[in-house]
């Protein structure tokens, strides 16, 4: 039965992120709607459809419980709001970047990220690095700065992205919800400011929805539907599976996001990029691998001097 769990969990998660990895294709049958609007869409449509969610599987009441928890502790509510904005921000730059032929960009954001949670988990959380972490987490940095020379400034979304949803992943630890009471606590702070900008963009005559065609209006509604969807399966995956194991999962999202821009969308991949990559693909290795008993064996002996001849 465990064994049939575990299964369950990885294709679940693995469809979590097969389903990120190729959200890029629905973003681009939006193009022609600004990234803010688009934004602002997914914030409303995601808060109805998980409200809907909640009242199906009778958790209002436990929403409504965690709802009054927050009001009772201040610090609590303070990083659901930060992470909301975070969350919110992390969504408009991939958007605008695929929108706007940057999706190499954006897949090297999320092949950054675990690199940044590890750094910020030893800033915050006090967490410590060994060897082999520490050498993935120059490697990245090599990667990085060798793209930045090449572009002649510093690659600006890949490194937005990995910030804020390493900042965003760093919030959600502080907060222990259910992850659809929390989607739903996220997209409601921000709900009212999103709303807002639909109604403002409606008087100001700058309204996609319902003004452009069905197509259209049915992408933005189903904006709700393409963010609940993959969190939902990634919830469930991942009570069913190890951390490490889900790790390695992660990656498919930026990989597939790379395939797309390179060879669907056509976007430039020079040998530079190529020589970034393989930087970055190498530090992931070296950070994966530090994971295993291996590795923990090896830098044990290293650390009590013996050296690996011991």
């Amino acid at each position: 039965m465990k064994d049939k769990e575990m299964k369950l969990g990885v294709i679940q998660a693995a469809f979590s992120y097969f389903l990120w990895g190729i959200l890029p294709i629905y973003w681009k049958l939006l193009h022609d709607v600004k990234a803010d609007e688009i934004l602002a869409n997914r914030i409303v449509w995601s808060f109805v459809l998980m409200i809907l969610l909640l009242l199906i599987t009778g958790k209002w009441s436990k929403f409504v419980v965690t709802v009054k928890g927050f009001g009772k502790n201040q610090r609590q509510l303070w990083t659901l709001i930060t992470a909301s904005f975070l969350v919110s921000g992390n969504w408009f730059v991939y958007i605008w970047a695929v929108n706007h032929d940057h999706m190499i960009q954006a897949s090297l954001g999320y092949y950054i990220n675990p690199l940044v949670s590890v750094i910020l988990g030893v800033i915050f959380l006090r967490e410590k690095l060994s060897p082999a972490q520490y050498l993935s987490f120059f490697m990245a940095i090599a990667g990085v700065i060798i793209l930045s020379v090449s572009y002649g400034q510093i690659p600006w979304i890949s490194l937005a992205l990995a910030f804020s949803f390493g900042f965003y992943g760093l919030a959600k630890k502080l907060i222990t919800v259910d992850s659809t009471i929390g989607l739903t606590l996220e997209t409601m702070v921000v709900m009212p400011i999103a709303l807002g900008y639909i109604i403002y963009l409606f008087f100001q005559g700058n309204l996609a929805f319902l003004n452009v065609s069905v197509a259209t209006d049915l992408l933005l509604i189903g904006s709700g539907l393409a963010t609940a969807v993959p969190l939902l399966y990634f919830a469930m995956g991942a009570q069913k599976i190890p951390l490490s194991m889900l790790g390695f999962i992660q990656y498919i999202a930026p990989t597939l996001t790379l395939i797309l821009g390179v060879f669907f969308y056509g976007e430039h991949f020079s040998r530079i990029h190529l020589l970034s990559f393989m930087l970055i693909w190498g530090a992931l290795t070296v950070y994966s691998l530090s994971r295993t008993r291996l590795i923990v064996s090896i830098e044990s002996k290293w650390k009590k001097g013996k050296g690996l001849g011991a």
